[in-house]
């Protein structure tokens, strides 16, 4: 049961940050955005 509800929390969340994003190119840039953000932190 938690499984479940973590994988539906997981596609809200993914369809929420494509919506955000309006193109393939800007679905692009977040993904380089968020990779570097975290090549920072480490």
């Amino acid at each position: 049961m938690f499984g479940r509800c973590v994988a539906v929390l997981s596609l809200l969340g993914v369809l929420l940050s494509l919506t955000g994003c309006n193109t393939v190119a800007g679905l692009g840039e977040d993904i380089t955005g968020s990779a570097r953000t975290v090549q920072r932190a480490l």
